[in-house]
């Protein structure tokens, strides 16, 4: 992966968010299904590191998906302007560093090891193609610093900082199930 840019564009993040999802799917593919299912010393497999991605995308596109006025009705307007991406990461680096983690309906359930590999990498895929075209069609790039959603560990962020968190989130989480494999 090579470092990005402080600001990215929408197409820029377009872009940039098709190769993290597309890197993480060509990673799970390969994977015998006894190693994607494995949970070992309490940590999650690979495929809830996968499901994890797919709750967090799905919550993501809803303030893609929705009407600006909804999305401005549950958030607001932002005070500031937004992070550039190194600084999005640093502080989210900086939440897991104090003890953050993933709580309530991010958190994935457990899951059998006869479960289905690709019917849970194709659902990741669909999510994903959804991300992409809500975010596509729906916003122009001026608008992704005009709106704001909550986070649940990074407070308050504009929605380009959202599309920064979901590259990196999903990079994270790359990461971390390559360590497991």
């Amino acid at each position: 992966m090579m470092p990005l840019p402080p600001t990215l564009t929408i197409d820029d993040i377009l872009r940039e968010s098709d190769k993290a999802f597309q890197r993480f799917t060509t990673f799970c593919k390969d994977l015998p299904p006894e190693l994607f299912f494995r949970e070992t010393d309490g940590k999650w497999s690979i495929a809830q590191n996968l499901q994890h991605l797919v709750i967090c995308t799905k919550t993501a596109t809803a303030a893609y998906a929705l009407p600006k006025f909804l999305v401005r009705l549950f958030g607001g307007k932002p005070n500031r302007d937004s992070r550039p991406y190194p600084v999005l990461v640093e502080k989210y680096q900086q939440k897991l560093a104090a003890g953050g983690k993933a709580q309530g309906r991010y958190i994935p359930k457990h899951m059998k090891p006869n479960s289905n590999k690709e019917e849970l990498i194709k659902h990741w895929r669909q999510f994903t193609t959804i991300y992409l075209q809500a975010l596509r069609k729906n916003w122009k790039d001026e608008q992704l610093d005009k709106y704001i959603v909550k986070h649940p560990l990074l407070g308050k962020i504009t929605l380009r900082e959202l599309c920064y968190f979901t590259i990196y989130h999903t990079d994270h989480h790359l990461e971390i199930v390559k360590k497991r494999s």
